[in-house]
């Protein structure tokens, strides 16, 4: 075995910051999630909302990638990309995803799975307004996930870009806005000692309500 090998085989945490007990959690996993962000938040964890979507093509090519949670209600946790890109069009074909968060310095991670959608045309416009004026320009010049001859290019497009909308409201292109992914299926995970992690599962039953239950770490 090389020294790269033994490196890793060594490399353990023993975790023992906090539990989870499913007689203690929320009833309701959106109040579960909304609990430990706030924590996240108060602790002041750099990117807090970066999170792993995954996506999967029809004919099972699998994709992950970070991105950055945007919004979240009861009815999903919401995303901003570019339609066109690669994530995009995988989930137009098949909307089956899910979203991974791990905050090391909880020792805690969440994964979420369900269906994705778009959100309204207002719901994406309302937040591109909030961006700032060089993202909403990187919006429009992005042709995401494609080849792209230079940098240079890319930097060329961008200042003649920034010179034609100088003082000028920035329109959101239409093929960029919001996704939404609707659960079916939280995972809370805590770090325990001796690996005897706590991993409680949230999962929605045909009657719209949360069964709540625990897996072996």
């Amino acid at each position: 075995m090389n020294s790269t090998h033994n490196k890793l085989s060594g490399i353990r945490s023993n975790y023992a910051k906090g539990e989870l007990d499913e007689i203690i959690v929320s009833t309701n996993p959106f109040d579960q999630f909304r609990k430990w962000f706030d924590e996240v938040l108060e602790a002041k964890i750099t990117e807090p909302n970066a999170m792993t979507l995954s996506t999967c093509t029809p004919d099972l090519a699998v994709s992950a990638r970070m991105v950055l949670l945007k919004g979240f209600d009861r009815r999903g946790f919401i995303f901003y990309t570019n339609y066109e890109s690669k994530k995009a069009q995988s989930i137009f074909t098949n909307p089956n995803a899910s979203l991974t968060f791990f905050w090391k310095e909880q020792e805690r991670q969440v994964r979420i799975e369900g269906k994705v959608e778009k959100v309204s045309n207002r719901e994406s416009a309302k937040y591109f307004a909030s961006r700032p004026r060089l993202s909403q320009l990187g919006a429009i010049i992005s042709k995401q996930s494609s080849k792209l001859a230079s940098k240079k290019e890319l930097l060329h497009i961008f200042t003649k870009l920034e010179d034609e909308y100088h003082d000028k409201p920035i329109p959101m292109p239409d093929n960029w806005g919001g996704m939404m992914l609707i659960p079916k299926y939280f995972e809370f995970w805590q770090g325990r000692p001796s690996r005897l992690h706590d991993r409680i599962v949230y999962e929605l039953t045909e009657k719209k309500t949360w069964d709540i239950y625990r897996l072996y770490p």
